[in-house]
């Protein structure tokens, strides 16, 4: 059951990987980024490294999409506001 569960997980990532790099517009891949680091938490807590998973949900799924979210809006916007 284990193997099955890691199996689809891993399909799972690469389905997410491959919408990531797939995506024209920065802002959707940093939605698909944020999605792709659930995923890879969820795998990392599936091969028994919580502590891993952890991080990579606080880190892969919220800060640095928010940052590249936050990075595509100040550009859009026409640079620095002064």
């Amino acid at each position: 059951m284990a193997d099955v569960l890691i199996a689809v997980v891993l399909l799972l990532v690469a389905a997410a990987a491959t919408v990531a790099v797939l995506q024209r517009d920065p802002a959707r891949q940093a939605v698909v980024l944020s999605v792709l680091g659930l995923a890879l938490a969820a795998l990392f807590t599936v091969l028994q490294a919580p502590d891993v998973g952890l991080a990579q949900l606080a880190v892969g799924s919220a800060v640095t999409p928010l940052m590249i979210l936050l990075t595509v809006r100040k550009i859009r916007r026409g640079g620095r506001r002064e």
